[in-house]
């Protein structure tokens, strides 16, 4: 009788205790999915420009202005084009490197459209758009022409050259059709300081882009 007491005592205190604890551990879960989802992007504007800087210090002064000094630039190499973003931080730049190369291919005109592969991500190597699964801001290994390409069932994008990003438009009319590039877009040819959907403010842009062709109109 004494034991029956004693373990329905515990019972109406265990059932309390135990409703605490699971309501103590699912707000301890919420809570590190929510910091987990606002770290994602903390310090978001000093990790791009790290990031940034990084990219820029493997270009060993190729600035390239002209289709004959792309030409001349091998393939796995950075390099710089100025772009024409508007910015008071100074000249700003598209950090370039080569994955295919096509001198014999066609370079597009500011005026003209272009079909293209493309993919891009942001540093953390999420994904904001494209029409192939390419390689992102975190794939470190050799970009070569074989892996992450385009399939069968992937279509590209007809857009027009003077109608994307300031990053996209320089690099655009430097490349031959049939050329594959990663393209390295600093928030100040991009986005700039606000939100474009889900890419947040300040964020680099990489995009692994093959240019099909130019659009006849």
């Amino acid at each position: 009788m004494i034991k029956r007491t004693v373990e329905n005592a515990l019972r109406h205190i265990l059932s309390p205790l135990s409703l605490l604890l699971c309501l103590s551990l699912a707000f301890a879960f919420t809570a590190c999915e929510e910091v987990e989802e606002v770290g994602a992007y903390d310090n978001w504007q000093a990790r791009n420009e790290a990031y940034i800087d990084s990219i820029a210090s493997q270009i060993s002064n190729r600035y390239i202005a002209t289709e004959e000094a792309v030409m001349q630039v091998p393939v796995g190499e950075m390099f710089a084009i100025r772009t024409e973003a508007s910015s008071s931080e100074g000249e700003q730049y598209v950090y370039c490197k080569k994955i295919v190369d096509n001198p014999a291919g066609r370079r597009p005109l500011y005026t003209e459209s272009v079909s293209a592969y493309y993919y891009g991500t942001v540093i953390t190597g999420a994904s904001f758009d494209g029409n192939f699964e390419g390689y992102s801001a975190i794939d470190q290994q050799k970009l070569n022409a074989t892996d992450k390409g385009p399939t069968d069932f992937d279509s590209p994008t007809t857009f027009s050259i003077s109608g994307v990003v300031a990053g996209w438009t320089a690099a655009l009319q430097l490349m031959h059709t049939g050329e594959r590039w990663m393209l390295y877009v600093p928030y100040q040819s991009g986005y700039g300081t606000s939100e474009h959907g889900s890419i947040p403010a300040y964020s680099t842009l990489v995009f692994d882009i093959l240019l099909e062709e130019v659009v006849e109109e």
